[in-house]
């Protein structure tokens, strides 16, 4: 049965003019987009292929029309000079092929000689399609005067005081030959790190956190105070000239975007020139290897004619020039839905919720979990089990749910809320107020844990376990020979020696080197059992401080705040490891089993007096002793030893084939001595 009737499509067409006018509203005014660009675009795909079959249903006020959207109402309306018109989308090479087709036939048919463009290979410009909001920039002799959005193509916002607070976008020109009129054509845009920055600070104030860059910057356009913009770090990239009074350009457009570079405007270093639809191609791949790496979000590419006379010859549909297309990635936001919601616990102890999603192919992978960062994520976003959910995938980094789609919603859905219990090793589970994470205080006995702690415990600045590097932890995991740390010392070279890549003398060679770990500083060990927030300088205050394991273990959180490097956070670390009996049963393993922590020796000396408060750089190489020894005898006497050189320090110790640390020295007047003065202030002959 045909459903094709004058009547149905006719209502089909009403229905897909509401959804894409209703969609184009949240995305273009609201800046809160309902559904991914993806499902846009083949709402939009499904009205123009109507339309080219049944033209009588094309109207003046279709979606496949308009260019932008209506403005916003609190600003000044601005009427563009020229209109700002968008671009034609191609998704595929096929796609792309015919678009050169069209122009190669609209020459022909345009030029009445024999030789005609169809015989010429076509030149294209091509750049990077910015992921963010387009915008105008009136220059009056050489000085902005407006900044305006695009708005509906003709009529655009008033965002001059915005503009004024981007960096990237001179307020006065500079160079020769400027132009009694110049309108610039450009795409602000938020870098993603100033975009991570944002979020991070919305999370932390319980605010909302802006859907991604381009959302981001657009919003940040869109403030009435332009105070708030200056803070939002934008930037923008400049594509294209609109009005040109009182010069005339290259003829090239890649030679006008040259030209604007010369008065002092950004353009993206990305562009290049290259011939016919192979040179396009072969770009688009380049480009989409680099995607990930770039500072910005780009979501395509644009190709334009390089010959401005040829632009000119081509024209303009109602929608778009005829010269220039955007081949856009494929989607990197696909909805699906959540058909569960687990805890995954991190090696830091973080529990992070996880969704479990019904299979969606999302930018080049099948996805099927998701992260939601943390229990504020979940609630601000409000997901639940058996919502319809976007998730966003950018390169390697984890899919994310993004958002729900709130008219999908069924009626009996599941709500989440954090569990009391580590789901591995059953410890009760905590959150330090003002911290957003949760974490099982399983600490050293948590299997999702141990891994870990025990690189940690063996690593150079803790217990530096000569040997024990990560695979060979990964490998002991694997045959069940270890759980936590204090396994390591029950371990025997018979066992080592049967592992693959080991044999009897690394074996021999590991054991060994677990005996010479067994008397480490009470520093070195306190840092070894990975307490959050404790580093080495912490845990050599903590040491020097209570001088005991059993002081340490015994304080409470108002005593630790007397330790220098100690706060109410770092306290509260120390004081629920150990009052976790796993975690003290971990430690008594380890007292058993030989590891003896050395208690730190009380230094009256007037040596030590001499260098408290000193700063210094160790740097090259020593004969007498290792730098990690030095550092740690410099410390012993009161120094601290830091890793830059500044104006603070007091000096530089250079041994052989010192480098940048010793002419730094030297640039800031910073003294710099030799090993004999290193043994000199070790009080050592």
């Amino acid at each position: 049965m045909n459903n094709n009737t004058p009547e149905n499509i006719v209502g089909k067409v009403e229905k897909l003019h509401k959804q894409l006018h209703y969609h184009n509203h949240k995305y273009y005014v609201e800046d809160d987009p309902e559904i991914p660009d993806s499902e846009y675009d083949k709402l939009l795909r499904e009205l123009q292929a109507i339309e080219e079959e049944y033209p009588e249903t094309l109207t003046e006020d279709s979606p496949s029309q308009r260019v932008g959207a209506a403005p916003l109402g609190e600003f000044t309306q601005v009427k563009h000079l020229l209109p700002m018109l968008s671009l034609a989308n191609a998704f595929s090479e096929k796609e792309l092929i015919a678009f050169e087709k069209r122009l190669k036939d609209r020459l022909v048919s345009l030029d009445d000689k024999e030789n005609t463009e169809e015989d010429k290979m076509l030149e294209f410009a091509v750049e990077p399609k910015l992921d963010g909001l387009a915008v105008s920039l009136l220059y009056k002799k050489g000085i902005l005067v407006q900044g305006a959005t695009r708005g509906d193509g003709e009529t655009g916002e008033n965002i001059t005081e915005n503009v004024r607070t981007i960096n990237s976008i001179p307020l006065k020109l500079i160079g020769n030959h400027i132009p009694e009129t110049l309108e610039v054509r450009g795409e602000v845009y938020m870098p993603k790190a100033s975009f991570e920055k944002l979020n991070q600070v919305a999370r932390e104030n319980d605010e909302k956190t802006f859907v991604n860059p381009r959302n981001a910057a657009a919003g940040s356009l869109r403030q009435l105070d332009s105070r708030k913009t200056a803070k939002r770090k934008l930037a923008m990239y400049c594509y294209a000239t609109g009005l040109i009074e009182g010069m005339e350009l290259p003829t090239t457009h890649y030679d006008a975007l040259q030209q604007l570079a010369s008065w002092g405007f950004r353009i993206c270093p990305d562009i290049k020139v290259v011939k016919g639809v192979a040179g396009c191609i072969q770009y688009y791949e380049e480009i989409g290897t680099k995607r990930d790496n770039l500072a910005y979000d780009i979501d395509g590419v644009v190709y334009k004619i390089n010959q401005l006379d040829l632009q000119k010859e081509l024209g303009f549909v109602s929608r778009a020039p005829r010269w220039a297309i955007a081949h856009k990635f494929p989607a990197q936001e696909e909805m699906t839905v959540v058909e569960d919601i687990e805890f995954q616990i991190g090696r830091t102890g973080a529990l992070t919720p996880v969704a479990r999603l019904k299979p969606v192919f999302v930018g080049g992978v099948t996805v099927t979990n998701a992260t939601l960062h943390n229990m504020d994520e979940i609630r601000r976003k409000d997901v639940r089990v058996g919502d319809t959910v976007i998730v966003r995938r950018a390169g390697d980094v984890i899919p994310e749910v993004a958002r729900i789609v709130p008219h999908l919603r069924p009626e009996h859905t599941q709500i989440i809320s954090m569990p009391e219990n580590c789901p591995i090793c059953d410890s009760k589970v905590e959150q330090i107020e003002g911290e957003a994470v949760a974490r099982c205080s399983g600490g050293l006995f948590c299997g999702a844990q141990s891994k870990q702690s025990i690189k940690h415990f063996a690593s150079r600045k803790a217990l530096d376990i000569d040997g024990l590097g990560d695979k060979l932890v990964e490998q002991l995991f694997d045959e069940k020979l270890i759980e936590n740390i204090s396994d390591l010392y029950g371990l025997e070279t018979e066992q080592l020696a049967d592992l693959e890549r080991m044999g009897e003398k690394s074996a021999q060679n590991l054991i060994d080197a677990l005996q010479q770990s067994k008397t480490p500083t009470l520093a070195r060990f306190i840092y070894s059992l990975g307490i959050r927030e404790v580093g080495e300088t912490t845990a050599k205050s903590l040491a020097n401080h209570y001088r005991s394991l059993d002081a340490l273990k015994q304080t409470d959180e108002e005593n630790l705040q007397k330790v220098d490097d100690v706060g109410p956070i770092v306290a509260s670390h120390v004081v629920s490891f150990f009052q976790q009996d796993h975690n003290n049963d971990v430690i008594d393993a380890l007292l058993k089993a030989g590891v003896t922590p050395q208690e730190p020796e009380q230094i009256e000396s007037e040596m030590a007096l001499k260098l408290t408060g000193k700063i210094y750089v160790l740097t090259g190489t020593f004969t007498a002793m290792k730098r990690t020894e030095a550092k740690t005898q410099l410390e012993a006497l009161g120094a601290k030893v830091t890793g830059s050189v500044s104006k603070n320090t007091t000096a530089v110790i250079a041994g052989e084939k010192a480098g940048s640390k010793r002419t730094k020295a030297e640039k800031l007047g910073v003294s710099v001595f030799d090993e004999n003065k290193l043994m000199e202030l070790l009080g050592s002959n």
